[in-house]
């Protein structure tokens, strides 16, 4: 029988010294000092008396064998941390496989004994941005993403298509990604939105984050909304583009920014994009998801109250 290790805070298995949310289907992008939940007793740990050598030398046959052993033991472990903790561009990654322990950091060598709470990213029907304190309503044929752009959490549709400016590369039709705004001097919702735009279409329909052009660029932009909107409770503001692009039928960038509901109260930014044409998703997904963002653990009426979480 199967076994699916429940969500939970767990030892990061790229990060020595941390611990990372598993949410029972993945690792997610949270991360807090290793038995962040409670404080390590000093001083119970058991200790360890090496057992008496025997007398007499050991045969140097053996010893050569032994040390041949060893060193290939510990070249081994050097190549497998390396495959692990660094993908092929050198760039830190996290495995996704499970934590192959089913006790929880925190246990009997954390000396703590709370039980991990469930995190509202195991509901396939929101993606949570943790971070930020809120929820989105994930479309019917969308799906949450397990990559991180610029440390946003992210869905896109589950469709995709070859990318219209590159051969042997597949672009999703609709993507949106939610983050704390940063490197920004924005203080308004209206000025984030206003700021972001031209960076969001740039990232979403222009170049990737490596130069190469899958929509061929952008050519030209109308705007198409501009306004204030209630999103969580909380006033924002969203600026909404249709770009022309050198390859394919162009698409939509929105981005929408408010304040969060936790903290300090920082800007929240949204980007959306969605591909024009027949087989892109409705505009009208903009508007809906918007409307059912919530603050993490509003079960308020409206769009997306039905798959909160609890």
């Amino acid at each position: 029988m199967s076994m699916t290790t429940p969500p939970g805070w767990y030892a990061d298995p790229g990060v020595p010294g941390s611990e990372r949310w598993w949410d029972g289907n993945g690792w997610t992008a949270h991360t807090r000092p290793l038995g962040g939940g409670a404080s390590y007793q000093q001083g119970h740990q058991p200790s360890y008396q090496p057992a008496p050598r025997q007398p007499g030398p050991v045969p140097r046959r053996r010893s050569v064998f032994l040390g041949v052993v060893a060193g290939g033991l510990m070249l081994l472990a050097t190549v497998v941390a390396g495959i692990t903790l660094f993908g092929d561009d050198g760039t830190k990654t996290v495995p996704r496989s499970a934590p192959t322990t089913s006790e929880p950091a925190g246990g009997p060598t954390g000396g703590g004994d709370e039980s991990p709470t469930a995190e509202p990213s195991a509901d396939p029907d929101v993606l949570v941005d943790q971070l930020n304190g809120i929820t989105l309503p994930i479309p019917d044929d969308w799906e949450k993403s397990d990559s991180m752009v610029d440390r946003a959490v992210t869905m896109t549709t589950v469709a995709d298509r070859e990318c219209p400016g590159e051969t042997n590369r597949y672009c999703r039709y609709g993507r949106v990604m939610s983050s704390t705004a940063t490197q920004t001097d924005a203080a308004t919702p209206e000025a984030l939105a206003k700021e972001d735009i031209q960076d969001a279409s740039d990232a979403l329909y222009d170049e990737d984050s490596i130069g190469n052009a899958l929509y061929g660029g952008v050519k030209s932009h109308t705007v198409v909304r501009s306004g204030a909107v209630t999103v969580a409770g909380r006033t924002g503001y969203l600026v909404r583009w249709k770009v022309e692009t050198g390859s394919g039928p162009g698409g939509h960038v929105q981005s929408l920014a408010f304040p969060s509901t936790i903290g300090a109260e920082s800007l929240i930014v949204v980007r959306f994009a969605f591909d024009a044409g027949s087989e892109g998703p409705p505009l009208s997904g903009m508007d809906t998801i918007t409307k059912g963002i919530r603050a993490i653990g509003d079960t308020t009426g409206g769009v997306g109250s039905s798959i909160g979480p609890s």
